[in-house]
């Protein structure tokens, strides 16, 4: 395809791609079985950092679960101001395209949310689904540090959900596999004599589900950024019902060498939705102004040039969700309940 913007062009590339196959080693304590005689059912201690308090009831009527997130206490320090500017994502697993989530406490460890949330659901149905808090804080210009997060098993652990039901729980520490988002390959290569960068989407792998199907049908999309504003984008084709999107298309940008230090590369991985709003799955950015291994791509392909260099990237939380969220679909908050 030729190109004929001046400042920004796209073009899809098949790229020849080497089978490789990885062998892993057997671990033999997967396969220990526990003991049936065990009563004490010990577990390995799980680190808490804080409580969170909220109320569940059942709306017949509207056919719904209502949710109230009172407050947090005790949080961690996340900056190194030695505060946290923390808020809380909800879903109702296993569908991930439901969500909601509170606004941004600024510097507070002990956070009083008071927001309400309905989750459309039938009550036969609230058997089968469980009730995911993560509490993160908030980062302006990187990814979001999650700080716990809460799992209600048992919607009916209390009550029959027929009235508000006050409680509290410890908020367990953030884990790998809690905060994983996936992982994307790309390449990077610079032609400074003709002013044109290439980033080619190899892959994806081990994607959040966000269908309730367990799987996402994915897509990448890469904007080009200067001093904070979204100059272009681009993005790649959908990937149905899977986790592990293999893509080889590359997206030319046209990028003269002396404005080369001034722009960067937003890249989001994006859930396609037939029917309501796509959805962020995790993003990343390379750039001069990018951290850690996204800076560190940037100038070893601006020290290589004409040569691609491919790494893998985790994905981060979108930095832009918390800032401009505001709680559609919230209830109305009903009167507040007596605190035990």
């Amino acid at each position: 395809m030729n190109v004929t913007s001046v400042d920004f062009s796209m073009d899809t590339l098949p790229i020849r791609q080497s089978s490789t196959v990885s062998i892993g080693r057997i671990k033999p304590e997967l396969y220990k079985q526990k003991s049936v005689d065990s009563e004490d059912g010990s577990k390995e201690p799980v680190e808490t950092c804080g409580k969170l308090s909220f109320s569940l009831r059942y709306d017949y009527e509207e056919q719904a679960l209502v949710v109230r997130i009172l407050k947090a206490l005790d949080l961690p320090a996340k900056d190194f101001t030695g505060t946290s500017d923390p808020y809380v994502k909800i879903y109702l697993l296993p569908e991930r395209k439901k969500k909601f989530q509170t606004r941004v406490h600024r510097k507070n460890l002990n956070p009083m949310f008071d927001e309400t949330f309905c989750f459309p659901v039938a009550y036969d149905e609230l058997c089968n689904r469980k009730l995911h808090f993560s509490v993160y804080d908030f980062d302006r210009f990187t990814s979001h540090d999650m700080i716990g997060e809460v799992v209600v098993d048992n919607l009916f652990e209390l009550s029959d959900l027929s009235r508000e039901a006050v409680v509290w729980k410890d908020i367990h520490t953030a884990t790998t596999e809690s905060v994983d988002l996936g992982e994307i390959m790309y390449s990077l290569c610079y032609l400074p004599t003709a002013g044109r960068m290439t980033l080619t989407v190899i892959k994806c792998r081990n994607l959040k589900a966000m269908d309730i199907t367990g799987s996402s049908d994915p897509y990448v999309k890469v904007s080009l950024i200067c001093d904070g504003r979204r100059l272009k984008k681009r993005k790649t084709t959908t990937k149905k019902s899977t986790l592990n999107p293999v893509y080889n298309e590359a997206i030319i940008f046209d990028i003269p060498p002396e404005n080369v230090e001034q722009v960067s590369l937003s890249i989001m991985v994006m859930d396609y939705d037939r029917v309501g709003h796509n959805e962020v799955i995790g993003v990343c950015r390379t750039g001069p102004d990018a951290e850690g291994l996204g800076r560190d791509h940037w100038n070893e392909m601006l020290a290589y040039p004409r040569k691609p260099i491919t790494h893998w990237h985790a994905l981060g939380e979108w930095p832009g969700r918390a800032a401009s969220f505001e709680s559609q679909g919230s209830c109305p908050s009903p009167k507040p309940p007596q605190t035990p």
